[in-house]
């Protein structure tokens, strides 16, 4: 059965929901069958990256967690739904699969307000996982920690946890780090993003790997660029050649490479 990969990280600003999307479509770029669950249900917003908003998304994973539909109901094949932008045509034809939150204010007040069940959550997951022949599955998680968050690290085979070169990202990545230790993750690795191109990166990822010390698979820059994209492709696809998309490549290797 396929890996699940978290994408974490214990402050929101990082970049998360950008990384995890760009991870997963280089996946499947790779020939991997590629699914991302949008498990961020109070502040949904992967959805945007491959171009669906509250009218085109269809089902959601709010109404799977209701028990109004099943999870395979929710999953959209994200090459059949690409548009007009450049970076998402590259994913005609490729196994990808998305299952989105929610946009909807009353739904998203409805889960602040009454939570859901973590366990069909994850009876969903694993589901999706053997239904549609998943290699990965990748799960953009809410910030911080929480027990939804808590049950993803748990049963993750792999935890990408994303920090800005920054102090209070430091001292919060500090306690996910030894969460996950303490949740026996079979693979932990750091992802440092936003970092000004001014620093050197390799020191970065020197002191960033011993203070954790855990392997960092990658250094992404800080760039107006993505920026400017405002959101409306997957950068990566859209610009590779570019200092961002290269780092990101490299953490998809890093991850294509676990055994």
């Amino acid at each position: 059965m396929g890996k699940i990969v978290s994408i974490h990280s214990f402050r929101g600003g990082t970049g998360k929901s950008n990384t995890t999307a760009n991870l997963a479509a280089q996946i499947a770029l790779a020939g991997k069958r590629v699914g991302v669950v949008d498990t961020d249900i109070q502040s949904p917003g992967i959805h945007v990256l491959f171009g669906l908003d509250e009218e085109k998304m269809g089902r959601t994973l709010n109404e799977y967690l209701r028990g109004e539909c099943s999870i395979e109901e929710v999953a959209m094949h994200v090459g059949s739904h690409v548009g007009e932008a450049q970076g998402r045509q590259k994913l005609i034809g490729k196994d990808l699969w998305l299952i989105p939150s929610s946009i909807n204010g009353r739904e998203i007040s409805e889960v602040v307000r009454h939570g859901y069940d973590v366990n069909r959550l994850n009876a969903g997951l694993q589901t999706a996982r053997k239904v549609l022949n998943l290699d990965y599955l990748f799960i953009d998680t809410h910030p911080g920690l929480n027990e939804e968050t808590l049950l993803s690290i748990a049963f993750s085979d792999i935890l990408i946890i994303i920090l800005r070169p920054d102090q209070q990202d430091f001292q919060g990545t500090a306690v996910t780090v030894d969460i996950a230790r303490s949740l026996d993750v079979p693979h932990l690795f750091l992802v440092v993003n936003k970092a000004l191109t001014r620093y050197d990166f390799n020191q970065i990822r020197e002191t960033v790997g011993k203070i954790y010390s855990a392997p960092v698979a990658g250094v992404m820059p800080l760039t107006e660029d993505m920026v400017d994209l405002q959101s409306a492709d997957i950068f990566s696809l859209r610009f590779p050649n570019h200092p961002w998309s290269q780092a990101i490549r490299g953490v998809a290797q890093r991850i294509l490479e676990v055994p």
